[in-house]
């Protein structure tokens, strides 16, 4: 089974108190949108305290193009790549000892806030010393379902390559995407839930060559699931003034009819059941999704701990969310055998889930 030896996250600089957040949307929207006050609740009622941008608040009073924008998205992920890349492969909390850029054979980078060709694992490459037969595969338009999506394809690449180390690195500046003059219910969702950061990950194959200070996450399987003429559950409408968010409101509602049916055939396959889950690591979405999740697998609010916390000090970044879950699981486990099951649900309308299983 590929494991993952190694994972670090990224802060962006500008750390901000929701109710700041929540007085300057205010500002921006006050006398544009009916029954303003009372949607702005959404704020208040989310869980979330604390968010991470990439850009001051005061950025967001002035109008931008999307060309600014999108120039911002390119030279701040690639920054943020070049940090947290290095972090992970320097990460002794877990590895024995450090690992060279030039060992690493594939790098899976995952983003959604913006657009760049060539991609940014291309202009990092430019900035760590990575051997240049190094394989490119960039992932793009996953949203949330991102991060465990490019888990899942790391598990596929070391299934393959058994002797390879491959970097899962997801970048999202989700601020970069808001809309000032946008007065839809989904901006103003988005405006109170997303963020910024970064998040990188180490898989290995099994006859890898890489040890480990403390049992780690061996990935057992990964499913994937789509549902059919559901594009406007979530994703982005692309217009001249750059990414408008689209949000439905029946998001926990699927996540209640789809989501369980799914996960409950996955751990059949596995021959496993719920009952037998030690960790569930997932994406936050936001509070109604954790409910959801509890409520639809039959889990409690200790399953779900983690991912509150997560929510609460950095809200939803998109794709990298699940990876600072995982993170803290992590630092937290060191009894083998341990079973896991990480979860991330995307644009598509899509769901990945991973199987895991603590070891050396």
């Amino acid at each position: 089974m590929p494991k993952i030896a190694s994972i670090s996250t990224y802060k962006p600089p500008y750390s901000l108190n929701q109710t700041n957040i929540e007085q300057l949307t205010k500002e921006l929207f006050q006398d544009k949108i009916a029954q303003l006050d009372r949607l702005l609740k959404v704020f208040e009622n989310g869980d979330i305290e604390t968010r991470n941008f990439c850009v001051p608040l005061e950025w967001h009073r002035t109008d931008h193009t999307f060309e600014e924008r999108n120039d911002i998205y390119i030279d701040l992920a690639t920054k943020y790549s070049v940090e947290v890349i290095q972090a992970c492969l320097q990460n002794t909390a877990f590895l024995q000892t450090t690992i060279d850029p030039k060992e690493i054979d594939a790098i899976i980078f995952v983003s959604t806030t913006g657009i760049s060709t060539p991609s940014i694992d291309a202009r990092v490459m430019n900035h760590l010393p990575f051997s240049d037969r190094m394989k490119r595969i960039p992932l793009w338009g996953l949203g949330c379902a991102g991060g465990a999506a490019g888990v899942s394809r790391a598990f596929d690449y070391c299934k393959a390559h058994p002797t390879e180390k491959v970097l899962v690195v997801c970048v999202e500046l989700c601020s970069l995407t808001f809309q000032p003059n946008d007065f839809s219910k989904s901006n103003l969702i988005g405006a109170s839930l997303f963020a910024d950061g970064a998040a990188c990950v180490l898989v290995c194959g099994d006859e890898a060559n890489v040890s480990t200070k403390r049992p780690v996450p061996h990935i057992i399987n990964t499913a994937s699931k789509w549902m059919p003429d559901s594009e406007n559950v979530m994703g982005w409408d692309i217009k001249n003034s750059g990414l408008h968010v689209v949000f439905s409101k029946s998001i926990p509602s699927i996540i209640s009819s789809w989501l369980g049916p799914f996960i409950d055939d996955f751990f059949t396959e596995q021959q496993l059941t719920t009952e037998q889950l030690d960790h569930f690591v997932a994406h936050p979405g936001g509070k109604k999704v954790l409910k959801a999740y509890e409520d639809t697998l039959h889990l409690t609010e200790d399953h779900t701990s983690i991912s509150r916390d997560v929510l609460r000090n950095h809200g939803n970044m998109s794709s990298p969310t699940v990876l600072y879950v995982l993170e803290q699981f992590m630092q937290n486990e060191n009894k083998k055998e341990a079973i896991g099951l990480l979860v991330a649900l995307g644009p598509g309308f899509c769901g990945e889930a991973v199987l895991l299983n603590w070891g050396d």
